[in-house]
């Protein structure tokens, strides 16, 4: 009950809203054992008078030189002394919690300002590279994801780039600097006692609208509000990794190593896309396909009739 009671006066004074803090009526009527009516006070230049009102944080005292009104409980022990000892060893304990309370939630604002403020920096900060961005040919991202981490990716739509595995920054989350705006992440996966020129595509988002790859301390990418799409198995059946990625160095070589992504080119994004539109003529699901393939050519400068086939090292090895 004196905990209820507390957070009462606490509320008060710090004059917040009552909506905010629904459980704030199971408090009400416990005011009542903070009657102040009536307390005989002295001040020391206004001599001994009693409480005749105690309104929220004021109290008005009734004094020989007429009314007074006074801030409660800051008042107590520099301008008002109650006569009664007890009374005033309880308001004393009781001031002094409030105070206490009162520095909690001053932190607390502190703390929250601090991080506004962070983020308001961070914000600028963006803004700023998003601006002078500088379009890179290769900033798309192609991730191998297993099933328990695919499931995770089309339910929470955001895909992690794992940690660094040696160096000062040892466990630390990857930083895809290259990913801006203009990105887009794709999904592969290829199971266990598949060939590797087998590796499937199984789902492609764009990254968040105000996403900045080299700002992204928590390695997670988020998705984009609209585009994104999971492929079904049967599409992704027709939707080969190997079709669009090369290694100029080694044309025909198709092996993914070690990591789990790797910089993909924005043409070959773009032909991925296409293919999907293809796949998806006629089905409900044409329109955001379409619609994601036109904003990704326009964010990466693309024209789309002058996108070239896939020339993949699954391609060359067949041709």
């Amino acid at each position: 009950m004196e905990e209820y009671l507390l957070l009462f006066i606490t509320l008060l004074f710090e004059r917040r809203e009552a909506a905010s803090y629904p459980h704030l009526s199971r408090v009400m009527p416990l005011i009542s054992l903070m009657n102040l009516l009536n307390m005989q006070v002295k001040h020391e230049s206004f001599g001994q008078g009693n409480v005749i009102e105690h309104n929220d944080n004021v109290l008005t005292v009734c004094f020989e030189c007429g009314n007074k009104k006074f801030v409660f409980p800051d008042a107590f022990g520099t301008h008002l002394i109650p006569l009664d000892q007890k009374a005033a060893d309880i308001v004393e304990e009781l001031k002094q919690e409030i105070f206490q309370e009162r520095r909690k939630v001053e932190l607390e604002l502190e703390e929250q300002k601090q991080l506004e403020y962070e983020e308001q920096v961070r914000a600028i900060e963006r803004e700023k590279l998003l601006k002078n961005h500088k379009l890179s040919p290769a900033s798309q991202a192609v991730f191998w994801c297993d099933e328990e981490e695919q499931a995770k990716v089309f339910s929470d739509w955001e895909v992690f780039t794992g940690t660094k595995k040696s160096g000062p920054n040892e466990g630390k989350p990857n930083r895809l600097v290259r990913l801006h705006q203009n990105s887009a992440c794709l999904i592969t996966e290829r199971a266990p006692g598949i060939p590797e020129q087998e590796r499937r595509i199984t789902g492609v988002f764009m990254v968040s609208e105000s996403f900045v790859g080299s700002l992204c301390d928590t390695g997670y990418i988020p998705a984009h509000s609209l585009y994104r799409i999971q492929l079904t198995e049967q599409e992704s059946r027709q939707i080969l990794f190997w079709n669009y990625y090369v290694n100029e160095r080694a044309p025909q070589r198709m092996t993914w190593n070690s990591g789990n992504y790797r910089y993909f080119d924005n043409v070959w994004m773009a032909q991925v896309l296409r293919d999907i539109v293809a796949l998806r003529q006629g089905t409900d699901d044409y329109e955001l396909a379409q619609n994601f393939f036109q904003y990704f050519c326009q964010m990466n400068q693309i024209s789309e009739a002058d996108l070239p086939k896939p020339d993949g090292a699954l391609v060359r090895v067949g041709a």
